[in-house]
């Protein structure tokens, strides 16, 4: 039985009926800008000016941008002076990941060889030099160096009548650019770079208390190498005393290579201790260290460690290929190396025909790549790889587009974001973002100068979004305090 509705019942109805329909075409058509759309955009934003204002930062020292991707495009989620200019520190190493596996592919690899013009005799007896040949890569160590002399031995040849030549001419002879920070200091993060590099042109030195108080403290250097010259003069103290080692480089008139002094004093029973430091010559000091790796698999050389060029007509004898270049660059962006971020910028000047390769035409690549990003030169100052300089200055903006721009480009975008730290897991964020919704969510850039504090990168959602962020800091001191902000801006970025 068909109950009747009144005319009155009847349009009022359709009223209802019509009005339903129309906001559900407007939920559905009105896109990211819509005010059911935009509810979570809202809150989101409302718990970053929260977190910004519970800092107690004042607002121009904080750079922040938060943005993401939609079916729409490109939308920028939050942004405090995301226009102005920061100092960026080691987030600038962004832009040379970028522009590294952009110019070159992921699977790139450097040759380290050693070759000669020289015939071999009989009994093994190579009638001239040895030329070590440096491709400039940024990943060869002691292990690699192994490598090489292993496949070295298959030739045959047991000596060396000449000298260990080494040929680094794939660089310019500047091994410390102008564009770092004026201040030299002799620790690892300020190593010189060359086309013979070898350990991030750096050296272990590892100091253990003697037996007992008043003996001297047992110190080695490593790799144990003739380049290196030591010189203990530490002691041991008393079991529980304060520690006062001291480790500094320095030259000695008429030695080539480095002399390494250890002073002070390590407590009975402490723990062994190490400190790094970078070394002055890369070239002698692989050279010298091929010598003490051959003299271990039987070859012996009769000559010196000199520098040189190898000859027209000189045929390799022994090849290592390094490690894929997505590799060296995550080594560089999760240990915010700066030495791999300048051998890997002269590498591209080499790549595109300058040889030797200079730092200017290898930032002019970094500057090439930023333009195809959309950012104009005059717009930015970026005059160090490494963002080891006060010199560098961006946006927070310009560096979100940036990471969008990564997004977008398959061909390199796994790897760059492979290659950044994990929050709670590795690199520069190993202890961070812990027992948070950040930890494994994001996976960011750090920065860190006097006064500058940077993270940058994405923070990754359950649902299947990501948001790529930018946050900087410069200010005087308060470095902590800038970290832990940015570690909850972060955190929000990923459960919000």
């Amino acid at each position: 039985m068909t109950k009747l509705v009144s005319p009155p019942a009847r349009r009022r109805l359709l009223a209802v009926s019509i009005s339903i329909l129309c906001a559900t075409a407007s939920a559905r058509d009105a896109g990211p800008s819509s005010p059911a759309s935009s509810v979570p955009d809202a809150r989101l934003n409302a718990r970053l000016k929260q977190l910004v204002e519970k800092s107690g930062f004042k607002s121009g020292q904080l750079g922040l941008w938060v943005g993401d991707k939609t079916a729409e495009g490109r939308r920028e989620l939050f942004s405090q002076n995301g226009g102005a200019k920061f100092i960026p520190a080691s987030l600038s190493k962004l832009v040379t990941a970028a522009a590294i596996l952009h110019d070159l592919h992921p699977g790139y690899r450097y040759k380290t060889q050693l070759v000669s013009a020289a015939k071999v005799k009989d009994g093994g007896v190579l009638a001239g030099d040895l030329v070590l040949k440096g491709g400039g890569d940024p990943s060869f160590v002691s292990e690699n160096m192994w490598f090489l002399v292993n496949e070295f031995t298959r030739s045959g040849i047991v000596a060396v009548e000449g000298d260990v030549v080494v040929d680094d001419s794939r660089f310019d002879a500047v091994r410390i650019g102008e564009d770092r920070e004026s201040v030299r200091v002799d620790r690892a993060y300020d190593a010189p770079v060359g086309a013979m590099s070898m350990n991030w042109n750096s050296v272990n030195v590892y100091i253990r208390p003697g037996a007992k108080a008043g003996d001297p403290a047992r110190v080695t250097v490593d790799p144990d190498s003739p380049y290196l010259r030591l010189v203990n003069g530490a002691t041991t103290g008393a079991p529980g005393a304060a520690k006062s080692i001291s480790v500094s480089r320095s030259s000695e008139k008429g030695f080539d290579g480095d002399v390494i002094r250890v002073s002070g004093r390590v407590a009975a029973g402490a723990s062994e201790a190490v400190v790094y430091k970078s070394v002055t010559h890369p070239d002698l000091y692989a050279g010298h260290n091929l010598i003490v790796f051959l003299k271990q698999r039987g070859v012996t050389v009769r000559g010196a460690v000199k520098r040189g060029r190898a000859p027209e007509s000189a045929a390799p004898l022994a090849t290592y290929e390094s490690k894929p270049l997505a590799l060296i660059v995550a080594d560089m962006s999760k240990f915010s190396n700066n030495y791999v971020a300048e051998m890997l910028v002269k590498n591209l000047a080499a790549e595109n025909g300058v040889v030797p390769a200079t730092m200017p035409a290898g930032m002019a690549r970094l500057e090439k790549y930023l333009e195809r990003v959309g950012l104009k030169k005059e717009e930015y100052a970026f005059i160090n790889a490494s963002g080891f300089s006060r010199g560098n200055r961006m946006t927070p903006a310009q560096l979100g587009r940036l990471l969008e721009a990564m997004r977008e480009d398959f061909t390199s975008y796994p790897e760059f974001l492979t290659s950044l730290p994990i929050g709670g897991v590795d690199g520069t964020l190993k202890n961070r973002l812990r027992n948070t919704a950040g930890e494994r969510w994001v996976r960011a850039k750090t920065g860190l100068l006097n006064g500058v504090v940077g993270l940058a990168g994405y923070a990754g959602k359950p649902d299947g979004g990501v948001r790529a962020f930018v946050f900087i800091y410069n200010g005087g001191g308060k470095e902590d305090q800038a970290r832990a902000l940015f570690d909850r801006m972060a955190a929000a970025l990923a459960e919000d």
